[in-house]
Parts: structure tokens; C-alpha cells; sequence
């Protein structure tokens, strides 16, 4: 099935590529939505410029397309752009949906009036165990910004561990945080993953904190060759 993945560069809309290769679709393009409002209701932001690196370590192509960002008018741009899609003969679209019914419901609704598949192969799964999945398949991913009491500036730039996702369930329990940044917590970006033929490895970066939130703003990054150990 010829497929296109709505596509930030985070944990889980990289998830989704993941599943939708393990499917044995053919990923047409990753749908990027470039977002002029940082408070976006439907598309992630920060670091936003990094999907060309992962894009080009997947070897799939991405189109980005820009909106204003405003609630709901935002879907417009969306539907402009899976009307594309569909003239490519694209039939589903995936997206990295964990719970968040606004998200969900939304994108939902434009595929079935456009007769596309939707698919959300995380839609309900079990936070933590998400995350340590993450994790067990060598995804190599960071946090690019935090928005929620119990996750400090130190969070920045911070790789998903196993330890981290110990740390999560912990901020769960005390502050009520969702362990999979579902609520908005924090955005992530993926450096490496099974997927990729190469991995991305940030050079510089800035952090920028406002009292309570802060973000992780990758400057210079470049891709690295991934070397496979098991030749020798």
C-alpha cells in the first residue's frame, strides 16, 4: 500500500515510519507541517528544521509545507496537502497518535472525507511500555524541549534511557506528567533508528529556558555513516 507518514522528526511519528515499513508499505513522502506558531494545537515545532536530516538517513523524501498555525484553520493547510497526496495514489496515512483524541480525531476525520486510510499503530498503547520499546529497538532519541512541572532545563538535549523512562514513571506518580510527553511535556527528536542508513549527530546547540520551559535549538548537526560491527 502506497503510504505517507505525517512526520515532526520526533519519537513518534519516526515510530510510525517504523511500522509502516514493518508493514510492508511503500512510504510515498514524510508530511512535514512547518508550523509558524510555537503554540500549535496539531503540529510540533521545536527543531522542526531537522526533518531534512532525518528524511535523508531514511532516504524517503519529505515535503514540508508552511501554515500560520492557527486552531482548526490549521487543518485546512493539512487537507490541501493530502489532496496532493491522493492525486499521487496515496492511499493511508500514517500518524504517530498515542492518545490525544483532539490530534486523532481531527486527522481522522480529513481521511475518511478524502477516502484515505488512517492509521495509528500506537494509538492507545501502554505509555511506559511504549517508551522502553523505544528504547529496546536502538532508537536514539532526545528531548528538544519541556513544557511541564518536574522536567527542568537539565532534561534538555537528554537522551531516552531506560533510566529516563524509570525518572518518568516517577514524575508520573508525583506531578501527574503522561511518561510519553502526550500531554505536551516535551518534544523529542530522533538521532538514530533502525531505519536509518545513517545516524545524525548534533554538533551545536542552544538552550533557551523562560522560567518554567525551555528549548533545545540544534544549530549545526551533520549525518555520520553507521558502522556495522558484525563484518569484521
Amino acid at each position: 500500500m502506497k503510504a505517507v507518514v505525517l512526520y515532526s522528526g520526533g519519537k513518534d511519528s519516526t515510530m510510525a515510519v517504523y511500522h509502516a515499513l514493518k508493514n510492508g508499505d511503500e512510504v510515498y513522502a514524510l508530511l512535514t507541517m512547518v508550523s509558524r506558531n510555537k503554540e500549535s494545537y496539531m503540529f510540533h515545532v521545536p527543531d522542526i528544521h531537522m526533518v531534512d536530516y532525518c528524511s535523508a538517513a531514511m532516504e524517503i523524501p519529505v515535503i514540508d509545507v508552511l501554515t500560520d498555525g492557527i486552531k482548526e484553520e490549521e487543518l485546512g493547510d493539512l487537507e490541501s496537502l493530502l489532496i496532493r497526496m491522493k492525486e499521487k495514489d496515496v492511499e493511508a496515512v500514517y500518524t504517530g497518535a498515542l492518545a490525544s483524541e483532539y490530534q486523532r480525531s481531527r486527522i481522522e476525520g480529513i481521511c475518511e472525507k478524502l477516502s484515505l486510510k488512517c492509521i495509528s499503530p500506537m494509538w492507545h498503547q501502554d505509555p511506559i511500555e511504549y517508551m522502553n520499546e523505544i528504547v529496546d529497538l536502538g532508537f536514539e532519541v532526545i528531548i528538544t524541549s519541556v513544557a511541564a512541572y518536574g522536567l527542568d532545563k537539565k532534561w534538555l538535549g537528554r537522551k531516552i534511557t531506560k533510566e529516563t523512562v524509570d525518572e518518568l514513571v516517577k514524575l508520573n506518580k508525583k506531578y501527574g506528567i503522561h511518561p510519553a510527553f502526550e500531554g505536551g511535556e516535551a518534544e523529542t527528536l530522533v538521532l538514530d533508528a533502525p531505519m536509518y542508513d545513517r545516524r545524525i549527530v548534533v554538533d551545536e546547540a542552544n538552550v533557551y529556558w523562560d522560567v518554567d520551559n525551555g528549548i533545545y535549538n540544534i544549530t549545526k548537526a551533520h549525518l555520520e555513516e553507521k558502522y556495522d560491527y558484525s563484518l569484521e
